[in-house]
């Protein structure tokens, strides 16, 4: 078992909280990917997408439904401060996930959340852990709490 997945594993058992570990036999990498293999809809795959602030240099976490995309104004509104997606190195560096991995829980470090309110719509959500081809089902407001993620407005919306 990868440390990535171990990770994620101790940061759910010590939240005692109940959730559906499945590796798949394909990889989860995009969200389409992860919702075709558990047999969910789209906006059931909580995706975590990590941005570091252009002055900062801070990560910050957007954990997101599958279908929506993260609007990068209002990122920056909620930052204070311009940001980009954050590298692979650097993704690895604070979290200790690689990019198709990134867990919302179990971070190396501490990293600021935020969480979009659409995954709030289902009983249930699936999101990576710590590897492509690792995810979990929880309630979506056990993971909000456990990736300690602040309900905000940040994706696009169509005009």
């Amino acid at each position: 078992m990868s440390k990535s997945l171990k990770r994620v594993i101790a940061a759910l058992d010590a939240a005692d909280t109940p959730y559906d570990l499945r590796e798949m036999p394909d990889s989860t990498r995009t969200a389409r990917e992860a919702a075709d293999a558990v047999g969910c809809a789209l906006d059931q795959i909580a995706k975590s997408i990590v941005v570091e602030g252009e002055i900062s240099g801070k990560l910050t976490l957007f954990v997101t439904a599958g279908g929506n995309r993260v609007c990068t104004e209002t990122v920056a509104e909620l930052l204070g401060e311009g940001s980009h997606p954050a590298s692979g190195s650097r993704i690895r560096e604070v979290t200790g996930f690689a990019i198709g991995g990134v867990s919302p829980v179990g971070h190396l470090n501490p990293i600021r959340a935020y969480f979009d309110p659409r995954l709030t719509d289902f009983e249930e959500v699936w999101a990576a852990a710590g590897t492509p081809r690792h995810v979990f089902g929880i309630a979506p407001d056990r993971l909000r709490r456990l990736c300690r993620g602040e309900l905000a407005d940040f994706v696009e919306t169509d005009a």
